[in-house]
């Protein structure tokens, strides 16, 4: 016997209608407050680290590296990735190449009516996290609610000590490990859409109908998203980089990049300042494993290779 879906529709429109009286959910406010106050301590901890500890960036690629003069490792792929293995043109970075801005369209509760592609210019647009805090009842400072992390103040850091500057790396490091924890409990009651073709974020039960996929990425194709859950890294883009052991050469050469490691540029910064690293990232950095031999000139002009601790298979 089939269901009669004219006797269940107005069931399920007034279930949707009154959906709204169950958020906030008053337990997950402290975490959301939580949330905006860690993303306060690790935008402050990571300007004053950058101003001490530089960091590169492609000019022709989203690649990162924490250090002054980058890498030699050839996985450039261009603009729009036409290209392959090409070697990087190093930049300056800056605060905004280690914490990605994610943004999404700002909504008056997440239980409201569908975004329209008319109506896209009836929003503003702020950082994911914060929209998705405030739907989860906190309130957010004016400081949170910049869209630009340059606007935020950078604080003047040349009087600080080498203790003070790790203490300043700790506090970051856990700022980062308790925002991400806390985005993930968000994410538990509070659903969000990421577009499986250009990432493009909204916080809400059902994704916007605005037809950007591409606008925000600087791709081609101009239609409507795709959206599948969010999951942390989309709200909070880790951004992975390559991580320069003791044991490795100054300059990362091309020929070792399957002996090397990889750190998010959050902990790679945070370690070069002073703090210890978490056992969880230990795996991925390789702390404990081989490196590439180092290339020297002789006399007579001839590239030749040292040895830094690799197995005899590889010299």
């Amino acid at each position: 016997m089939g269901l009669d879906w004219k006797k269940l529709r107005p069931m399920i429109v007034s279930r949707i209608e009154n959906r709204a009286k169950e958020y906030p959910v008053k337990a997950i406010v402290p975490v959301a407050q939580q949330v905006l106050k860690a993303r306060s301590v690790l935008y402050r901890g990571i300007s004053l680290l950058l101003q001490h500890i530089p960091i590169s960036t492609c000019r022709c690629c989203s690649e990162v590296y924490v250090g002054e003069n980058g890498h030699l490792i050839r996985t450039c792929g261009g603009y729009r990735r036409g290209v392959k293995n090409r070697p990087h043109k190093w930049i300056k970075g800056s605060l905004k190449d280690i914490l990605i801005p994610v943004e999404t369209f700002q909504l008056q509760n997440n239980t409201q009516k569908v975004v329209t592609h008319n109506e896209r210019f009836d929003y503003d647009r702020i950082s994911a996290i914060v929209e998705l805090c405030q739907q989860a009842g906190a309130e957010p400072s004016n400081s949170s609610m910049l869209s630009s992390y340059s606007d935020l103040d950078i604080v003047a850091a040349a009087s600080l000590s080498e203790l003070e500057l790790r203490v300043i790396a700790r506090e970051t490091l856990e700022a980062w490990e308790t925002f991400r924890s806390g985005v993930q409990r968000l994410l538990f009651v509070y659903p969000a859409k990421v577009c499986k073709y250009c990432s493009e974020v909204h916080v809400g039960i059902s994704g916007h109908k605005a037809r950007l996929c591409g606008v925000f990425k600087f791709e081609s194709w101009r239609g409507t998203h795709l959206w599948e859950k969010a999951k942390v890294d989309d709200l909070v883009p880790p951004k992975i980089v390559w991580f320069r052991r003791p044991q490795d050469p100054p300059l990362l050469l091309d020929e070792g990049r399957s002996m090397y490691g990889h750190a998010p540029a959050v902990v790679d910064l945070c370690s070069k300042a002073g703090a210890i690293v978490p056992p969880k990232y230990h795996c991925m950095m390789k702390l404990n494993g081989s490196t590439t031999p180092v290339r020297s000139i002789d006399r007579n002009g001839l590239v030749s290779c040292a040895s830094m601790g690799m197995p005899n298979q590889f010299r």
